[in-house]
Parts: structure tokens; sequence; C-alpha cells
């Protein structure tokens, strides 16, 4: 959650004038808001009077913030005499790190509130995590699998639902996950008898049907824009052979090397794991402080990865796009495909990472040999062509070359625990899609691998 918003990202609509509870209020200032972003401005109101919303708007919106505040708002306004083991309000996330950036904005806003906060995402700390949950908390924020894994072993139930909040809604189609989302929504209370709130950055076909389905005459609001992605991100392609990749991303690092210094970030972004390790090597090699992070890397290195490169200790991060969403990391400044995304809508979510709340960032792109095809769906799908740019082949500098990946410890064990499996016990199929515990990864990502398979995402 940033200290401050941008005056250009704002509306007129200030937060003292919402009525909100001096518990939540201070948690606003605290914050360092003083205007709603638009998205904000339109839910706010309705939603703080029990209105079910489905809200859109562009990443880096501040979208979690709107749904956290009707939460606290809410839940003080019938707070109980004696707190309850079982939830109150429930967040339900597609992924992990975006359970986990919830949980950071809930603990900054919600600080002065005495509600409790709970967590509960797979890959990590099951029974410590199942015992915190036992203890009781008033909002459970967590991805799907988790929390039917905790369910049906009776952790908590669901009877005292008050808010239910479907964050990225379109992401959670995108990972499969629909199935689990129906099981947990059909065992809350009835649809007139809590508050639904739903947050997504497109709000398609599948997405109201869901919403339809499972809310009370849910209030449609859209932030109005004419482009897709953010209007202060400076966008640029590339056209480097593939040989001439890592040399042009050494070039442009070294060409931004002082916003680095000044505090600034960089995200590169490639499409397998086996890329974003290839040229976190190289960049190191050539003396560029770079980390990798992907869906193979363990959860707790992902977070402590995060923290170094939120503190600024790692200046560049190769990611895959398990690092596109849901992450609110200030001042990146900017964003590198060094591989051009597969798919339109990870583009947008990719440059989403620069640019927030108002910020000005800068998002450039390689098409080279191997994903040069997919730029044309992405200028169709945000409205506009991408400004070309041009790197002379003799311009490129020299680079060393990436020492030799280190050899990979072989886990053997046959049926084994699995690190995907989140805890205790390996693989766990919740009856709502039959998806593991830790509800963050899609189906095709749960299949067993042949040894020879390829490492990508």
């Amino acid at each position: 959650m940033p200290e401050n918003q941008a005056s250009n990202h704002l509306t007129e609509v200030a937060f003292e004038t919402l009525d909100l509870l001096p518990a939540v209020q201070a948690g606003v200032a605290k914050a360092g808001f003083t205007y709603c972003t638009p998205i904000q401005a339109l839910t706010l109101p309705l939603a703080l009077r029990g209105q079910d919303v489905a809200g859109q708007a562009q990443t880096g919106t501040g979208k979690t913030a709107a749904f956290l505040l009707v939460i606290f708002q809410r839940l003080l306004e019938k707070q109980p005499g004696e707190p309850g083991r079982h939830p109150r309000a429930l967040v339900l996330a597609p992924t992990r790190e975006l359970a986990l950036q919830i949980h950071k904005d809930a603990l900054l806003l919600g600080g002065d509130t005495g509600l409790r906060f709970g967590l509960a995402y797979g890959g990590i700390d099951y029974e410590k995590q199942r015992t915190e949950l036992e203890q009781g908390v008033d909002i459970l924020i967590g991805t799907p699998g988790r929390i039917i894994d905790y369910f049906k072993q009776n952790v908590f139930n669901l009877k005292q639902i008050d808010v239910m909040v479907l964050d990225e809604a379109d992401r959670m189609f995108d990972l499969g996950f629909i199935k689990d989302i129906r099981y947990v929504l059909r065992r809350l209370p009835p649809r007139d008898q809590r508050q639904s709130l739903m947050f997504s950055a497109t709000l398609g076909q599948r997405v109201l049907e869901l919403a339809y389905e499972h809310m009370n005459e849910p209030e449609l609001l859209k932030v109005k824009t004419d482009r897709v992605t953010a209007d202060l991100v400076q966008q640029s392609v590339y056209y480097p052979a593939n040989k001439e990749k890592l040399p042009l991303l050494v070039k442009l690092l070294r060409g931004i090397e002082q916003d680095v210094k000044g505090g600034g970030r960089v995200m590169v972004f490639a499409n397998t794991r086996v890329a974003t390790d290839r040229v976190e090597r190289t960049l190191n090699a050539n003396g560029i402080h770079a980390a990798a992070m992907s869906g193979q890397v363990p959860q707790k290195k992902r977070q402590t990865l995060l923290k170094r490169f939120h503190d600024g200790e790692i200046p560049v991060l190769v990611a895959t796009d398990v690092a596109a969403r849901g992450l609110h990391i200030p001042d990146v400044t900017q964003v590198i495909n060094f591989d051009l995304p597969q798919d339109a809508e990870d583009y947008v979510h990719r440059i989403g990472r620069t640019a927030r709340l108002g910020a000005r960032g800068e998002a450039i792109s390689f098409a080279c040999e191997n994903y040069a095809f997919h730029l044309p769906e992405i200028e169709q799908y945000i409205g506009y062509a991408i400004p070309v740019e041009y790197a002379d082949a003799e311009s490129l500098p020299e680079i060393k070359r990436a020492p030799p990946a280190p050899k990979r410890e072989h886990r053997g064990g046959g049926r084994g625990r699995s690190s995907r499996g989140g805890g205790s016990g390996g693989q766990r199929k919740p009856a709502g899609g039959g998806q593991a515990a830790s509800g963050d990864r899609p189906p095709r990502q749960r299949r067993r691998r042949k040894p020879k398979a390829a490492a990508s995402e």
C-alpha cells in the first residue's frame, strides 16, 4: 500500500466525507490517503450502505483498499460482544502472492480496528496456519483450495460470513478455479443475508454470470477509460534477434542504472522458468544485481525475494507471470518483457506493475523470433500500436556468458510429499474443483511431469 496517491490519479471525493468510523478513518490516515481513486469513489458510497458491488478498474487503482474499508466498517458496526472462532468476512484471491498482499494491506488499514486477520494459502506452514485459524479470526483471506481444505476439516465454518469478497475474478476463471469458487459460495449464508463484493480488471460474460448467480442484485461499476493500459505508462517495443536479446537487455539496464540507484526498481518478465534462470545468471555475470522468481521457487524463498525487492536490496527482479498480478511494489520504474506474453491480458497486467496509483513508468517489450507473432493480438487488445524503438546490433555490448546453471537436487521417493501440496500430508483434493490444497495454480500445473518435460510455467 503506497504512502500517498498522486493527485492526477484522484477524484474530488475525500475519505473524510464518507462517514467512516474513527477506527477505520485512522487506518486511512495512517496509509496517507486523502482523496479517493476513481474506483473507490464509485464503489465506497454504495458499498458502505450495504449494496452489493461488482467493480471493474485497471490494475493498481485501489480496489483492495475499497473492499477492505467496507469490510472493516460493516464488521465494526455489527461487532459481537465476544470474539468468535469463525470468520465473519471472507476474501478469496487467485494466488498466494495476492492473498499475502491483501493481508499486508489489511494490517495497515485495519491496525486500529481490533479485528483479527487470518491467512490460508498453500505451499507453506500448513499446521501453523491451521492453529492460528483454530484460535479464531474475524477476516479470512486466502486461496480457494486451502480454504476448502481447512473447511472440510472443520477448522472453521462459513455460516457467519457477513461480507464476501471475490478479488481478481477474471483470473479465477483463467486458473480454472470456478468449481472451487462455487463450492465455497454455496456454503455461505444466503446472498440476501450477506454483502458480496467482486473486483476485477475485467468483467467478462463469465464473471457477470457468476455475479448474478451468487450476489444480491449487484451494482455494476466501471471506471471509464479510453485505454486498457494505464495512461502514464510509456510503452515501446524492440525487434531483436534471439541472440541479441540478452545484450540488448544488459544495455537497457545499464542505461537506466541511474533510476535504479535512485531507488527505482525494474521487473523483467520471461515466459518460462528456464528463461528467468538464464536471464538472472547473465545479468549477475555482467554486474547487474538480479534475482529470479517463478512458480518453481519455494514459497518461503519467494516471500523473501519479494521483500528484498520491495526494500530495494534487489534492484532487478526477473519473473514469470507469477508476479504479474496482485503485487503492489512501490517505485517500479520499468517493466521489461524479455519475452512477449502469449496472452494479451497478461501484457496489460505485466505493465501494470509500473505506473501504479498515478506514478509514471516505462514498459519495454522484445518482439523476438519466438514471440513476435503475439504482438498483433496484444495491440488489437489494447487498441493501438506500440511505438517501435531500434537498437543497432553493432551498438550492443559484448557480454559475459552466464555460468552454468547449478544442478538441481533430484527428489526421489515416488509418492512422497510435494511442496505443491501445501503442507502436511501431501496433496489434498477439495470437493469443489478437485484441485490441490494450495489453490493458486491451474490444474494443468498439478499433473506429474515426465522427467524430460520443458520447465515452463
